[in-house]
C-alpha cells in the first residue's frame, strides 16, 4: 500500500511538471500616450516578464471629434482628439479558445468601449464599439474589463463611468476629482448585450474593477478607491453571485496612487498586479490566498519599464512561440 501511495505522489508530481511546461502567460499591455495599439509581455512562470516587439492591433475606432459634455453641455475636445486610442487591454480565453479583447476607446466623450476577437492573439477581428452607456449621463467609459463566469456562460464586462456631481456622496467629496461608479453589461455571443447595470456602490469613487472567482458561489471584487488626494489605493470585495451584492469594503492595500489591477493564480497563491503611477510609475504586486492579508512580492516578479494597465491570460507554449515568431 505504501509503494502505490508513492506511485501515485510521483505520477502526481511529474504530471504537475509535465503540465507547467507546457504553460505560459500573456500580459497584455499599452504603452502611453495609448495611441500605438495593442502590445503584450510574455512570461514562464507568471513571475519574470519580458516584452513582445511590435504592436498586435493598432486602434481603429473611437476618440474621432468634440463631443457634448452631458454635465455642462459644452462642446469638448477629447485627449488624442482625431487619434485613435487604446488604453487598458483586457482578454479573456472563452470555451472555445477564442480570445474575447476590449478596452478604452477615449480619455472622454466615449459611451462605450472597443471590441475584438481572435484565434491566437495575432490576427484580430474588424474593431467594434460596444455603446453600453449612449442613454446614460456620463462622459466615459473606462478600463472595461471582460470576464467569463462558466456556470451561467455569460462573459460579464465590467467598466467605470462618472456620475453626475449631483450624485455625489459626502465620502466622494473627500476627493479633489471626478467620481465613479463600477458598470456591466453581459453577453454570450457579443452580438446582443444586456442593458448597463450599476455593478457596485460602495459610497465613494471607485474604478479598474476586476472580478475574481475563487469557487463556486465564491465571487471578489479588486477595485481601486480613486479619491485623490489622499486615498487612491485597492480593496477588495467579496459575493457569493457574480453580480453580487457585494460586501463592503475591505482593509485598504496597496501603496497610494495604485491602480489597474489584474489577479492570476500560480499555484496556492493568488498574485495581485497593479501599477503605481506616482512618484514614478512602476508595476507593483502583492501575494493573497484569502484577498484580506497581503503581502508585497515586489523581489519576486520582473516588469519591463512602461507596461500599463492590462490583464493576465494562460496560453500553451506552442500558442507562444507562434507569437514569438510572429514578431522577430
Amino acid at each position: 500500500m505504501r509503494r502505490i501511495t508513492i506511485l501515485i505522489l510521483l505520477f502526481s508530481l511529474c504530471t504537475g511538471l509535465a503540465q507547467a511546461k507546457k504553460k505560459a502567460y500573456i500580459f497584455t499591455s499599452f504603452r502611453e500616450p495609448s495611441v500605438s495599439g495593442l502590445q503584450y509581455l510574455y512570461s514562464y512562470d507568471g513571475l519574470h516578464w519580458d516584452s513582445i516587439p511590435g504592436v498586435f492591433m493598432k486602434p481603429a475606432i473611437g476618440n474621432e471629434r468634440p463631443y457634448t459634455d452631458r454635465f455642462t453641455g459644452k462642446e469638448v475636445s477629447p485627449t488624442y482628439c482625431g487619434t485613435h486610442v487604446l488604453r487598458d487591454p483586457s482578454v479573456v480565453k472563452g470555451p472555445d479558445g477564442t480570445f474575447h479583447l476590449v478596452w478604452t476607446t477615449a480619455w472622454s466623450g466615449s459611451h462605450g468601449f472597443g471590441y475584438a476577437s481572435s484565434k491566437d492573439l495575432i490576427h484580430w477581428s474588424e474593431q467594434r464599439e460596444i455603446p453600453v452607456m449612449e442613454d446614460s449621463c456620463t462622459n466615459n467609459v473606462w478600463a472595461p474589463e471582460i470576464f467569463y463566469d462558466e456556470d451561467s456562460q455569460y462573459y460579464y464586462i465590467v467598466w467605470s463611468s462618472g456620475i453626475h456631481p449631483s450624485r455625489y456622496t459626502d465620502e466622494d467629496r473627500r476627493g479633489a476629482n471626478a467620481c465613479h461608479r463600477p458598470y456591466f453589461t453581459k453577453t454570450k455571443d457579443f452580438k446582443t448585450f444586456t442593458p448597463a447595470q450599476q455593478f457596485y456602490d460602495c459610497g465613494f469613487n471607485s474604478i479598474d474593477g476586476f472580478i475574481v472567482k475563487r469557487a463556486k458561489n465564491d465571487y471578489v471584487f479588486v477595485l481601486k478607491d480613486n479619491r485623490k488626494p489622499g486615498f487612491s489605493d485597492l480593496f477588495c470585495a467579496f459575493s457569493n453571485s457574480v453580480e453580487g451584492p457585494y460586501s463592503n469594503p475591505t482593509q485598504k492595500f496597496a501603496p497610494s496612487y495604485s491602480e489597474g489591477p489584474c489577479v492570476v493564480k500560480l499555484g496556492d497563491e493568488w498574485i495581485i498586479y497593479f501599477d503605481q503611477y506616482k512618484p514614478a510609475q512602476r508595476y507593483c504586486a502583492y501575494s493573497t490566498i484569502d484577498f484580506k492579508t497581503f503581502t508585497e512580492i515586489n523581489d519576486r516578479i520582473s516588469v519591463p519599464v512602461g507596461h500599463k494597465h492590462g490583464t493576465i491570460v494562460e496560453v500553451t507554449r506552442k500558442q507562444l512561440k507562434n507569437i514569438l515568431r510572429f514578431r522577430r
